[in-house]
C-alpha cells in the first residue's frame, strides 16, 4: 500500500514533507484501518454527512501531528465529527491506531495537502470549525510566503464554513501571531471574536499539548486567535 502524502503540483507549498519512518504498528494500523478512517484527496468531493452516516457539526482541522489533541477533542465531543488532514504519516498512522484502540468512531483523515483537499473535497458552508494549531512558522523572512495562513487561504476557508462558523487558529511564534491577527482583521466576511486586534484565550475545547506544555515551562508565549463567519 502506498503511504505517501496526496497533493496537486502547485508552485508554493507550505510544509515539507518530514522524514520518518512508520514504525510496525503504525504501518499495521494505516494498511487495516484506512478503509474505516482514512479519506483520499483523489477520490474528490464529499458529503460529510454521509461519510458519517449523520447529520451533526463537522470539525475540520489542518496539521494534527501525531493526533493528541485531535483524538482527545473527538473522544469529549461524540456528538461532533471530526476530520484530520496532515501530511506526515507516521503521524497518520498512530491517529488510525490509537482510533482503532480506543473505538474512537467519529474520525476520518487525509494524508494530504490541505489545500488541495479544501479546494476538491469539502462542499461550500460543509464545515463548523476549522482549526489551525502551530502551523509551520516559516520564521525566515524569504520563506514567509510559504505560510498557510494569507488572504487566498482565509477566502477558501470562508466559502467552506457554514454561517455562524469558527476558524480557530493557535501559534507559539508571536510574529506569525501578528500577521494573521493582521490578516483574519481585515479579511472580508469574518469577525474577531475577541474584539478588533485582539487575542482570544485558549477555550476549553482545545487540549494542551505536550509541546505547548514545554513552551510555557521555558515561558515561550501562545496566541489563539478565534474568528466567526458573518455571512
Amino acid at each position: 500500500m502506498d503511504i505517501r502524502p496526496e497533493y496537486r503540483k502547485k508552485s508554493i507549498r507550505s510544509y515539507v514533507v518530514r522524514a520518518g519512518r512508520m514504525t510496525d504498528g503504525q504501518r499495521k494500523a494505516y494498511e487495516k484501518s484506512w478503509a474505516t478512517y482514512g479519506l483520499k484527496l483523489a477520490d474528490g468531493a464529499i458529503d460529510t454527512d454521509v461519510i458519517f452516516g449523520r447529520t451533526g457539526p463537522k470539525v475540520l482541522e489542518i496539521g494534527f501531528g501525531m493526533g493528541d489533541s485531535l483524538l482527545q477533542m473527538a473522544a469529549a465531543e461524540p456528538e461532533t465529527d471530526f476530520i484530520g488532514i496532515e501530511v506526515h504519516p507516521p503521524g497518520v498512522g498512530t491517529i488510525m491506531n490509537t482510533a482503532q484502540e480506543e473505538n474512537i468512531s467519529n474520525l476520518r483523515v487525509y494524508l494530504a495537502d490541505a489545500n488541495d483537499v479544501l479546494e476538491e473535497c469539502f462542499a461550500a458552508q460543509s464545515i463548523n470549525r476549522l482549526q489551525l494549531y502551530f502551523p509551520d512558522p516559516w520564521h525566515k523572512k524569504k520563506h514567509n510566503k510559504r505560510r498557510i495562513v494569507q488572504p487566498q487561504f482565509v477566502q477558501l476557508v470562508r466559502e467552506k464554513l457554514r454561517s455562524g462558523g469558527i476558524l480557530h487558529m493557535a501559534t507559539d511564534w508571536q510574529h506569525y501571531a501578528e500577521q494573521m491577527l493582521e490578516t483574519l482583521d481585515a479579511a472580508e466576511g469574518f469577525e474577531n471574536i475577541a474584539g478588533l486586534g485582539e487575542y482570544s484565550p485558549r477555550p476549553a475545547y482545545r487540549p494542551m499539548t505536550k509541546f505547548e506544555k514545554r513552551g510555557q515551562r521555558l515561558g515561550h508565549g501562545v496566541w489563539d486567535l478565534i474568528y466567526k463567519k458573518m455571512d
